[in-house]
């Protein structure tokens, strides 16, 4: 009988509402097969805020699991033996504070146990790579040296006291999300690859003799579109790269220390709002393109569910993408063959192309010093919001084909959807107050005088180049929270707001009729009201996806308004007194993390208060169709979901909702 390849580590991305909720969602999927977990943080977690910050108003458990202390991160694994799994957990700015509480999770489930032997038999990947969330994710905290001594710190300490761990994964799967060519993915998830060992390498934590193993732990998290035989050639792409790159920069000399290890998430950005059930074959057209050429196959899969671009998936939505793999792993004859692709004259050609684009890029970043400084600048900002209005103006005009949304648009009724309401999972209304419930009844019990003496060495060592693994890890000991780990390095390190790119991109270059046509009203509509139209594009919340908004803004500007656009992460508050300051004549609300129905009504609420009520507001994002109907009710002028991909389109509509509030006809 054929010997057959061990599968990938097979994940879904998961966690929600409560740590609570989230366990028997991790043992139910355990249960079902899958090999491996990937933890969802909520975005207050991930940027560094207790849920009873002002700033984590409605997002406390949308997006992933909130685990404000050590009590949380209790319930989260309770009952999974922490030494005998491999767990992914996808957060970055916090990284070091959230292994910490995993370590001494680890400890507290084997108390006979020695903690550096519990350390030592501890796997799995805290993705901690903060470059592409100046780029993409918007989940960044501190300026990018603070982050890079951050990384650094982690990387080394894991090296000597986790070594099964993977103390980062560059993370390339949001920067094709936010339009990243195939070119643009490999060479900036290069580039970050550098910065990071330089960094390690410069910071002396790790002996020249252990370098090699700093270079070995180092693993990667990228993305696969449906152009899946392009995909897979960027993967042999990035193995080529890789090897070169740390044979030649960092001399390293064994070939396994070498290799080029990558987990995947396969695209979200296709995924549709029209016909969603075409996403399953999306999806696995993409997962083929990580998974077919075994020289540069993935160590672990993790899938997106079809109805991802409706809202929350259901466990089921998860089970039907954990069972897509297992298809392929268990019924299929894929892992009984030697890679299928060696010798394809096709795919050699392709390899090159890709590598010789990525070495040119590659060479451009480092002219300028590097990926930080390619990010303070803004370049890589900027080149990435270029190559994705480049790609939404492909598909508006047809020239890029997406079944059921440009072509092929008629449709039978789906019983997938016949109950939109039903086909997602709802996040738990009572999630907030019970994480605000949980910090109050965490700090009642603790020992405040242990916490206070934690933080204030960790605010003293933060002030050195002290590694501050071991401080972090007293003060999850002591019972800190969350978001004290994160005020204290801000009072030390400060913040950083990074560059939006949308200043210097180039949008739509050809107008063609119907922007031509926009652009008219825009200009005879500011004319009837005494000025150009102006546009505020805000991002209430701490959801930092801001792809949707700044392809908005490019849009805009190109239709002629005058847009007002200050980036993410904005209180209402803050986005109200813009509007009042900027004089504007529409408001539009980007929010793509679930908390629409609390933040939309704060800005509603403000913009009444400071006696712009008749400033319309319009909304995008992921937003369920009864929702939409509740936002209109509440007062919203026209409400945008992945559906309406036409920015053109779009513009026009905002247009009518400006003339419709001043009584033009």
């Amino acid at each position: 009988m054929t010997t057959k390849d061990r599968p990938w580590v097979m994940r879904t991305y998961a966690g929600h509402s409560t740590a609570a909720a989230s366990n028997a969602l991790y043992r139910t999927n355990l249960a079902k097969g899958q090999t491996g977990l990937s933890v969802a943080f909520d975005l207050p977690t991930q940027t560094g805020y207790d849920p009873d910050s002002p700033l984590a108003r409605g997002e406390v458990g949308k997006v992933g699991v909130p685990v404000p202390h050590l009590g949380e991160m209790r319930r989260l694994f309770d009952g999974i033996p922490l030494t005998e799994m491999n767990t992914s957990m996808t957060i970055n700015a916090t990284a070091m504070w959230m292994l910490a509480l995993y370590q001494v999770a680890a400890e507290e489930q084997n108390p006979g146990t020695d903690p550096a032997e519990v350390a030592g038999r501890l796997a799995g990947t805290t993705q901690n790579d903060i470059i592409k969330e100046y780029l993409s994710r918007g989940t960044y905290v501190f300026p990018p040296e603070h982050s890079l001594r951050l990384i650094s710190d982690v990387i080394a300490y894991t090296v000597h006291q986790i070594p099964k761990w993977n103390p980062i994964n560059i993370c390339s799967y949001h920067l094709q999300e936010a339009g990243a060519t195939p070119v643009q993915e490999v060479a900036y998830a290069m580039c970050t690859a550098i910065a990071v060992l330089d960094q390690v390498r410069a910071s002396g934590q790790v002996d020249e003799a252990d370098f090699e193993k700093v270079v070995g732990r180092i693993s990667f998290f990228v993305n696969a579109g449906v152009r899946f035989v392009e995909e897979m050639c960027k993967m042999r792409a990035f193995v080529e790269l890789w090897d070169e790159i740390t044979r030649e920069r960092y001399g390293v000399q064994d070939p396994a220390m070498r290799r080029f290890r990558y987990g995947v998430q396969v695209n979200s950005l296709g995924l549709t709002e029209a016909q969603p059930e075409n996403n399953v074959q999306r999806i696995v057209l993409e997962m083929l393109g990580v998974t077919l050429s075994k020289r540069a196959r993935a160590r672990a899969v993790q899938l997106p569910a079809w109805n991802e671009a409706l809202g929350l998936p259901r466990p089921w939505d998860q089970q039907w993408s954990l069972r897509l793999q297992q298809v392929l792993a268990f019924e299929s004859d894929l892992l009984e063959y030697d890679d299928l692709f060696d010798g394809s004259p096709v795919v050699e050609a392709k390899v090159a192309e890709l590598v010789a684009g990525a070495r040119a890029e590659i060479d451009r970043v480092q002219g300028m010093g590097g990926a930080i400084a390619a990010v303070e600048s803004g370049y890589m900002k900027q080149s990435l919001v270029s190559a994705h209005a480049a790609r939404r103006a492909r598909i508006e005009a047809g020239e890029e084909k997406v079944v059921g949304v440009n072509a092929f648009t008629t449709t039978e009724p789906s019983p997938l959807t016949a109950d939109l309401d039903a086909a997602i999972q709802t996040a738990d209304p009572a999630a907030e107050q019970a994480a605000i419930d949980s910090v109050n009844a965490w700090k009642a019990q603790r020992d405040e005088a242990a916490v206070a003496e934690a933080l204030a060495r960790l605010a003293a060592e933060a002030k050195t180049d002290t590694n501050l693994m071991e401080a972090t890890l007293a003060a999850a000991r002591a019972g800190a929270t969350t978001g004290e780990w994160a005020e204290t390095l801000r009072g030390v390190f400060g913040e950083f707001r990074a560059p939006t790119g949308v200043s210097g991109v180039v949008g739509v270059t050809e107008a063609g009729a119907d922007l031509a046509a926009v652009r008219e009203q825009v200009r005879s509509t500011g004319e009837a009201l005494g000025g150009r139209l102006r546009l505020l594009v805000g991002k209430p919340g701490l959801d930092g996806h801001s792809n949707g908004a700044e392809q908005v803004a490019v849009r805009a500007r190109d239709a002629g308004f005058e847009v007002i656009y200050q980036g993410i992460r904005l209180t209402p508050e803050q986005i109200v007194a813009a509007a009042v300051a900027e004089d504007v004549h529409c408001v539009g609300l980007s929010i793509l993390s679930g908390s629409h129905m609390e933040l939309v009504p704060a800005v509603l609420d403000g913009l009444r208060a400071a006696g712009l009520e008749d400033v319309p507001v319009v909304v995008g994002g992921i937003i369920p169709e009864s929702d939409a109907r509740a936002l209109v009710e509440r007062g919203v002028a026209a409400v945008y979901t992945p559906k309406d991909f036409g920015l053109t389109e779009i513009m026009a509509g905002i247009v009518r909702v400006i003339r419709a509030a001043h009584g033009l006809a």
